[in-house]
């Protein structure tokens, strides 16, 4: 899925606790994802090191195979087929739709023959899939009831000295400013707290949901794994936001409103009504102090 957030912790679902319909929001975690590569090439870079220094040998060469687990629409695939141009990048996901955007958007780039697809449940549809140098997992792992399986799957992945970067946690985005000079000042902070509610009942609805603490680094020490790291990268982009940045957050607050309009009251609802307005001067579209402001965390181990 490699999506990015949208209000709340998570990505987008529906207000009734149901999984996504990832077919339907393909365009919008599209979208998303383009407006955070610059955090995601922040992290590619960071991570070239560390992943090519495999068993095969230093350098580029020492990563031949990367997996993309939950990769969405591909455009994290594609860049990180971009980071490593001798290797092979197999986009997984588990919507067919989203892997057809994967590929279209390769052969886009001129990515040939090094770019596939390959159509599975995460994690337990992997089997087919073989061992890779390198494995990347964008804000999927959340969506399993049992993450600390989930990583073992992965890990279980892994050639010899191979590297696995999980992407979770981090800090919601921040993009309205404290007092809108519309409705009650702290509408962010409200709708935050309206996504955690959504997001801890989600993931406790999950099939096998474990109650434990979401403690990634210990997640990928259990999987064997060794001389873990995590980083923070963050995305900023101040005000005033370019066009397709606002039509972004006009998208992700859209969707808030269908989440969480049952946990607004009534002067909340109406403002963010408003902030979606194309025509409103108070809306994103026009408004001149709209910003985005998002931080992503990002936990890597090796193989043995």
């Amino acid at each position: 899925m490699s999506n990015p957030d949208l209000p709340g912790p998570g990505h987008h679902h529906p207000h009734d606790g149901a999984q996504p319909d990832w077919e339907e929001f393909g365009p919008l975690l599209e979208q998303g994802a383009e407006l955070y590569t610059p955090l995601y090439e922040q992290a590619a870079a960071w991570l070239r090191e560390p992943a090519t220094a495999v068993a095969a040998g230093p350098g580029p060469g020492g990563v031949r195979r990367v997996l993309d687990i939950g990769s969405g629409p591909g455009v994290v695939s594609c860049l990180l087929a971009r980071a490593f141009p001798d290797a092979e990048v197999v986009a997984v996901d588990a919507t067919e739709a989203l892997l057809e955007r994967a590929r279209d958007r390769a052969a886009r780039l001129g990515l040939g023959d090094r770019f596939h697809t390959h159509l599975a449940e995460v994690p337990d549809g992997l089997d087919a899939l073989g061992g890779a140098d390198f494995i990347w997992s964008s804000r999927a792992l959340h969506h399993i009831g049992d993450q600390r399986a989930a990583v073992a799957a992965l890990a279980g992945h892994l050639r010899p000295g191979g590297l696995l970067a999980i992407v979770e946690g981090g800090l919601a985005p921040r993009f309205l400013p404290r007092d809108l000079g519309i409705g009650r000042p702290g509408l962010q902070s409200r709708l935050d707290a309206a996504g955690e509610e959504w997001f801890t009942g989600m993931r406790a609805a999950l099939p096998d949901a474990a109650d434990e603490i979401e403690d990634w680094p210990a997640f990928l020490a259990d999987a064997g794994l060794r001389t873990p790291r995590t980083r923070s990268f963050l995305l900023d982009l101040p005000a005033p936001l370019p066009a397709g940045a606002r039509a972004y957050l006009v998208a992700t607050l859209s969707r808030a409103r269908d989440m969480y309009g049952d946990r607004l009251d009534e002067d909340d609802l109406a403002t963010l009504v408003r902030l979606i307005d194309p025509e409103d001067a108070a809306g994103i579209t026009r408004r001149p102090d709209a910003f985005f402001l998002s931080a992503q965390t990002l936990h890597t181990a090796r193989a043995q």
